[in-house]
């Protein structure tokens, strides 16, 4: 001990001894140097996280425990529950489509770690085990219930139940040890999800018709991996259908109807400092599905231009996406200003009426500035969107005019994921109480 207070002494006079030799000047640049350090590396290798939730549009209805998503009041369960009851019902489609939904992002699961997890009306459990294989499971011990996604431990490649360490195998649900039995008994199962890691997800197969086969997961970021790195996310919960969100892109007209203003129009800085308008943002846009075997796909395609001034047209971008299924989106972006651009859309329903969104960017290094400024751009014009969602009602039979027909092609075309044992809102929300 007298050895360590010695040390520190000595070294704490040799540091006065060294800032004495020098210009008080010196500490200044270092300062100086060192902050410019930070920054760059926060300007090239930090990812930028852009993260919204409902009570920041005068929702309240969240508030997060962990990886679980627990409601703040009862009451506000029941006043959305009362917003469906308000809506007609019968005018919803079913709130959960078949097809393949990124229930968690890759990066909060590590190694030997098991979470909870609520959505799509299932209570899951999430494990990955030391070979960096992803199971997914029903949540709850067929034997008293305990949550295996709160307490449980991975062991190889089981998730031990917390309560009597009942071991349940990821691969198949099945039991295969009770410590203080020497048998198991008949049905210790739980039933396992069909689950696929990509693209910084962990994705689950849900289809009310359990003898459908899974479509393939296609556009993997791997193949491009060497060339395009993770800028970044944003992430949003929305109060509306998952059906809306995915029919955006078919809605040709909203794009020049909410996305046309510039991000700066009415901001402080453009009602200070310039006296009309900034500029213009103008959109072409076509949606249309995929043929035969390939008909869970479609394709919207986009070209974007900003016009500054009435007189200048610049930052074009063109846009090609392809949507997978009702809640999975890839799209690739083509700009003279910022290269080619990956992005990556994931819908996650929550609840019936509560979708969670996240978009993952992807570029070359280099552009990691620029990528800052693309996300928060990309950010503010989703949320211009989010601002309709959450207070509009879902039509099942609406009125268009004849240039909205992609819309109508658009609703044919995710009608296919839904079939006669999807289950309907009042199923699932319990409306008739």
């Amino acid at each position: 001990m007298k050895n360590t207070v010695s040390t520190v002494v000595f070294f704490l006079r040799e540091l006065m001894e060294f800032w004495k030799s020098y210009n008080p000047d010196f500490a200044v640049y270092l300062c100086m140097l060192v902050m410019a350090f930070l920054w760059l590396y926060w300007l090239y290798f930090v990812p930028l996280v852009w993260q919204k939730n409902l009570d920041h549009f005068k929702f309240s209805f969240l508030r997060y425990t962990g990886s679980v998503i627990c409601h703040d009041h009862k009451r506000d369960t029941i006043n959305r529950l009362r917003n469906i009851k308000n809506q007609n019902t019968l005018e919803m489609p079913p709130p959960y489509p078949n097809g393949w939904y990124a229930i968690l992002e890759s990066s909060q699961l590590r190694a030997g770690e098991a979470t909870f997890l609520s959505c799509l009306g299932e209570e899951l459990v999430i494990f990955r085990t030391q070979k960096n294989m992803v199971f997914v499971l029903d949540a709850y011990c067929p034997h008293l219930g305990a949550n295996l996604g709160i307490g449980g431990r991975v062991i190889d490649d089981c998730i031990v139940c917390p309560f009597h360490q009942w071991s349940f195998r990821g691969s198949d649900g099945q039991c295969t040890n009770i410590p203080y039995s020497t048998s198991v008994p008949k049905g210790s199962q739980i039933a396992n999800w069909i689950s696929q890691e990509m693209n910084g997800f962990i994705f689950i197969w849900y289809h009310a018709e359990p003898t459908e086969i899974p479509w393939e997961l296609s556009l993997s970021m791997e193949v491009v991996r060497e060339r395009f790195v993770y800028h970044g996310h944003n992430e949003f919960y929305i109060n509306c259908h998952i059906q809306e969100i995915p029919e955006n892109g078919a809605d040709i007209a909203h794009f020049n109807a909410i996305h046309n203003e510039s991000l700066i129009d009415n901001s402080w800085f453009q009602k200070k400092v310039l006296s009309g308008r900034y500029g213009y943002h103008h959109w072409k846009a076509s949606w249309f599905p995929a043929p035969g075997k390939l008909k869970h796909l479609a394709t919207v395609n986009l070209t974007h231009t900003l016009e500054i001034f009435g007189r200048f047209n610049c930052f074009r971008m063109d846009v090609s996406g392809k949507q997978i299924g009702p809640s999975y989106v890839c799209l690739e972006i083509n700009s003279f200003t910022f290269g080619k651009l990956k992005i990556i859309q994931v819908i996650t329903p929550i609840e019936p009426l509560l979708q969670k969104v996240i978009h993952r960017f992807y570029g070359p290094r280099w552009l990691a500035p620029l990528m800052k400024i693309f996300i928060c751009g990309e950010s503010l014009m989703f949320e211009r969107d989010i601002n309709v969602w959450n207070y509009k009602v879902f039509k099942r039979n609406p009125i268009l005019a004849k240039e909205d027909s992609s819309i109508k092609q658009f609703r044919l075309w995710f009608s296919q994921f839904y079939t006669s044992n999807s289950k309907s809102y009042s199923e699932v929300a319990n409306v008739g109480w």
